[in-house]
């Protein structure tokens, strides 16, 4: 299948569908993908098989399947030749061999082809004789060989070859004694140095003109009765290296053979830059300059060690890049206008924010509405993009009632969209939670109307899931898959892996158990640029008897742990089973243990999703963190 030639637009990409056969094939347990497909750097799809990915890729030019995890290019279908007219090139004008190129070269005039693994030309066809009569000349009377050009020639009477590399009078077919009455005529041909011209510099015959212009550099001969100029020796050839001009040549082979000398070198003719040794692909890091290769690969090698790099074209064409960042989002928790200023401005580095604004009233799908369009309007103007959360209170019955209800779904999600649109927010995050398993079809079929509706009225969904397991996934409310396909992005709430309700002593979200989320969420076949990773902001404090049994927990909040440690008497033990430290104290008789989270843990959890290549993380929640938190995040989103 093909979506344009060329360079696809952002409406393309998200226009296009996959073929039948894809889309069959590879139907196992796993799909996670493993293998993306880019038109340049544009992301066109992701397979979990490479053969899916190639045959995917050869449907469109300028394309590569990259290993997702290592960026490694396992194929591409760039050109290696490209044809110039001059300095100009089409997209067309790419070819993946020598004789492909050059015979789209023939069909037009001062046409080079570039081996784009080399450097200068391998093949063009600038003229080297152009044919006169008399004075007169056409663009069609420009030659390669001496041979075609005299063929020309013959067909004219008082007809004469110049050779263009040296601007010599090479060939002509004026009788001896017509040269001789030609040179004795009155002089109507002059001379010149730039604006100078000699006394003796005058002459009756052009040939004779052409000699005596010959001897000096920049010259023309001007017909004074015409005030034409009818020969040119100037030296239009110039040299630069980079922007600095070096030397000016009447030959272009002269030209070039100079530019060779030169590295990154270019010869303009007429403001056109005809030739140059630049090699064809270029790393820059973010807007500067780093290296220039011949081929792709020793391009990409060098520039993956940099982060902010790209590989470009001579032509300014994006291959590849590294440019991007993870968004960060953040929930409020609250509605409130001034907590929720009070909380952004605590962050930076934070791109989204849900305020909980929305909620299912009862089961005839009423919205409980605590929005604030003055709010929306100040954290959009502050930068932010808001998504607010709508939740359904986290009842079981409540949810089942309304999901039995289609006119009540009908009411809900009108009403729910149409606020959001009211409001000027571009999405809305779906937060329903402690649903029964019984629902799961009744709930997927739901967020269906809800995405459609939504998407008509131009807003993205987002939906957030508990961090389940694959094993009894088909037992749950949440068909993982099919919402992942349905809604614009998944967030993972990858905490509360200990909750309150536990009956022994843990982590909140043990580094293993959250990477391990990921790898099930992908595993569903949720493309990666559509997962969010849920990050805590908080902890859970056991309190364990002298006999070890469990009496109880807490929550403690991020920005409040410095305090509780430097308060107590703490030992703190590395925990390889959660690869976190675990802090521990006694008061009053009882152990009092968590799971420390930390600067580190928020680090290691952005890390864990740039290593998946998801789109981001999201903050549970704003108000439960430090200023100081916020620079980390900043510096490694």
């Amino acid at each position: 299948m093909k979506i344009g030639k060329w360079m696809l637009t952002s409406t393309l990409i998200l226009a296009m569908t996959v073929p039948t056969a894809v889309q069959a094939a590879g139907t196992g347990s796993d799909k996670t993908t493993k293998y993306r497909v880019y038109q340049y750097n544009h992301v066109l799809m992701e397979f979990a098989a490479y053969a899916q990915a190639e045959a995917f890729a050869k449907g469109f030019t300028n394309s590569h399947v990259e290993e997702i995890g290592t960026r490694k290019w396992l194929w591409n279908n760039f050109p290696r030749y490209q044809v110039y007219q001059l300095d100009a090139s089409l997209p067309e004008w790419q070819f993946a061999t020598l004789d492909a190129a050059i015979a789209e070269a023939k069909k037009w005039t001062n046409a080079s082809v570039r081996d784009l693994q080399s450097t200068g030309w391998v093949w063009n066809n600038y003229p080297k004789y152009q044919v006169y009569q008399n004075e007169i000349t056409l663009d069609s009377w420009k030659f390669q060989t001496l041979n075609e050009a005299i063929a020309e020639a013959k067909k004219w009477g008082s007809a004469h070859i110049i050779e263009l590399n040296s601007n010599q009078w090479v060939w002509d077919n004026i009788a001896s004694d017509v040269k001789k009455l030609l040179s004795s005529g009155d002089p109507i041909y002059k001379v010149y140095q730039g604006t100078f011209s000699a006394d003796n510099w005058a002459f009756a015959s052009l040939e004779d003109a052409v000699k005596e212009a010959l001897k000096w550099g920049n010259s023309t001969v001007v017909n004074t009765t015409t005030k034409a100029t009818v020969y040119s020796n100037l030296k239009s050839y110039k040299v630069f290296q980079n922007d600095t001009f070096l030397q000016e040549f009447t030959s272009m082979d002269d030209a070039i053979d100079y530019g060779k000398q030169w590295g990154h070198s270019a010869v303009f003719k007429d403001g056109h830059k005809i030739w140059n040794n630049y090699a064809s692909y270029q790393v820059l890091q973010n807007s500067s300059l780093i290296g220039e290769f011949k081929t792709i690969p020793e391009a990409l090698n060098y520039s993956i060690q940099y982060s902010n790099a790209s590989i470009q074209t001579l032509d300014h064409s994006l291959l590849w890049d590294n440019f991007k960042k993870l968004q960060v989002w953040g929930w409020n928790g609250q509605s409130g206008g001034e907590t929720i200023k009070s909380q952004v401005n605590n962050t930076i580095g934070l791109d989204v924010d849900s305020p909980s604004y929305f909620e299912l009233a009862d089961a005839s799908g009423n919205l409980k509405d605590n929005s604030n369009a003055d709010t929306v309007k100040w954290l959009q103007k502050s930068g932010y993009t808001v998504y607010p959360l709508v939740s359904n209170q986290f009842s079981s019955s409540l949810t089942t009632q309304f999901l039995a209800d289609s006119a009540a779904q009908d009411k809900f999600i009108k009403a729910l969209v149409d606020r959001s649109v009211l409001l000027g927010v571009p999405g809305i995050n779906v937060d329903f939670e402690s649903l029964a398993g019984s629902d799961r079809n009744a709930f997927t079929a739901f967020i269906t109307k809800l995405t459609a509706y939504a998407h008509l009225q131009g807003l993205v969904i987002s939906i957030d899931l508990p961090r389940g397991s694959v094993k009894w996934n088909h037992l749950s409310a949440f068909d993982h898959e099919k919402l992942g396909n349905l809604v614009d992005y998944v967030v993972i709430m990858a905490y509360d892996q200990f909750y309150k309700g536990s009956t022994s002593a843990g982590s909140v979200a043990g580094l293993p158990w959250t990477d391990g989320g990921i790898q099930e969420f992908l595993s569903y076949g949720i493309p990666r640029d559509k997962i969010i990773l849920g990050i805590p902001y908080y902890v859970r404090e056991w309190k364990l008897d002298a006999a070890g049994a469990l009496q109880g927990n807490r929550t403690v909040l991020m920005k409040d742990i410095p305090a509780l440690i430097a308060s107590k008497t703490t030992t703190q033990t590395w925990d390889k089973t959660f690869e976190q430290y675990r802090v521990e104290y006694q008061e009053n008789g009882f152990t009092y243990v968590f799971w420390l989270e930390d600067q580190a843990t928020v680090k290691a959890r952005l890390d864990m999703a740039k290593k998946y290549d998801i789109a981001g993380v999201a903050a549970w929640r704003l108000g439960y963190d430090s200023a100081d938190l916020w620079k980390s995040v900043l510096q490694n989103k």
